[in-house]
């Protein structure tokens, strides 16, 4: 295992999530103190998200074109140069939602090849604890963003410097110590499976990738909203959301060192079911604040570890370029799950007080069916 490159790229998606954690909140706000509509906030929130839904369609073939080091080169080149633009834009929703795109499109290439590259250097036996470590740093830093949005305010020209600064810095990372030639051959070969394909292959991973999306983004976005509505103060509502995030980022490398010992599949399914469950919960939580936090603290912890272990058990049974295609399509239902995320949650909060819960609870339940059916399909497939 090449330690060097690992951290160059553990350092490139740290980078990736911290743009993605300043620059969601940091456009919403100031568009909310231009006078922007509604519409107009949400509209612009979801470029990101439709960028990284593109990237997926972009990577094989961009791969086959250019070598990983000039995808990566061009990536945190275009990431720089949209985070930027944020500043010296003119006053142009449409310009500036062609930035926020491009943005989602920078950070969907370098984090589908992040994802797999990290994955082809694990040795098997440390793979839990090195992918979780890279998930980790990811949500890390994404947790970063919106702190030093706090502290610097949003009128500032820090926050944008500071994050356009780091992509540079990862630019200049990838340019001295990436190989030319990284990657090239392996996606010379070839795949059994499409980018549609993967959903077929591996239902159970597809699911659980498009349940962390939904969650992360109605997180977010929306539970601050649930929480002040159930009487908690604005301040608090929000500080919920960072110990969530802090039981993702705090749990993921124990959760990994944990799949390296024992059946992958069977702790995947626990996490499922214990977000499950606290979803279920939640309408009882929320009016219990001595056990709401540390539940807040687990459901983090199982909602992100249903993540990781996808990525871990991508890497255990794919390589080369199955593994790229099937990380394209992780790329692509986290695009789908951040659009449709919010967009449920909010329609079934309109409905009712305890319409995010619901909604929470059935993207879960939807990926401990699948798990379930593909455990059972996968035993009777052994005993034939």
């Amino acid at each position: 295992m090449n330690r060097w490159l690992l951290v160059v790229l553990i350092f490139a998606v740290s980078v990736v999530g911290l743009s993605m954690g300043l620059t969601l909140p940091l456009v919403s706000l100031r568009l909310l103190e231009a006078g922007a509509s509604p519409l107009q906030i949400g509209i612009l929130s979801a470029m990101p998200a439709a960028g990284m839904i593109l990237s997926a369609f972009m990577v094989a073939p961009l791969c086959r074109r250019f070598s990983g080091r000039h995808l990566y080169l061009m990536c945190f080149a275009l990431c720089a140069a949209s985070c930027s633009a944020i500043e010296w834009l003119p006053d142009s929703l449409g310009w500036l939602a062609a930035a926020r795109l491009m943005l989602g499109v920078g950070m969907g290439v370098a984090v589908i090849l992040g994802e797999s590259w990290v994955n082809e250097l694990c040795d098997e036996n440390k793979r839990g604890q090195i992918v979780a470590l890279y998930a980790a740093c990811f949500t890390g830093c994404q947790l970063f963003g919106p702190t030093l949005i706090g502290v610097l305010g949003t009128q500032s020209l820090w926050p944008i410097a500071v994050v356009t600064g780091c992509n540079l810095l990862a630019l200049l990372a990838v340019w001295l110590y990436l190989p030319a030639d990284w990657s090239e051959a392996e996606h010379e070969q070839t795949k059994t499976f499409s980018l549609a394909g993967f959903i077929r292959v591996a239902p159970a991973l597809c699911t659980g990738v498009l349940f962390f999306a939904f969650f992360d983004s109605v997180v977010l976005s929306l539970f601050p909203v649930y929480a002040s509505s159930h009487g908690y103060a604005v301040g608090i509502a929000a500080f919920m959301v960072t110990i969530i995030l802090l039981g993702d980022m705090t749990f993921q490398v124990p959760l990994g060192w944990l799949s390296d010992r024992c059946e992958r599949s069977h702790l995947h399914l626990a996490c499922g079911v214990m977000a499950l469950l606290i979803g279920c919960a939640l309408p009882w939580l929320i009016g219990h604040p001595n056990v709401l936090w540390p539940a807040l603290v687990i459901l983090g912890a199982v909602a992100g570890g249903v993540y990781t272990l996808a990525l871990v058990r991508i890497g255990e049974r794919f390589s080369g370029a199955e593994l790229v295609t099937a990380n394209a399509s992780v790329g692509m239902l986290w695009g789908v799950g951040s659009l449709i995320g919010p967009l449920l949650s909010g329609s079934l909060m309109g409905l009712g007080p305890q319409g995010l819960p619901l909604a929470l609870s059935l993207a879960a339940a939807l990926f401990v069916v699948t798990a379930i059916g593909s455990k059972k399909t996968l035993r009777v497939a052994r005993s034939a």
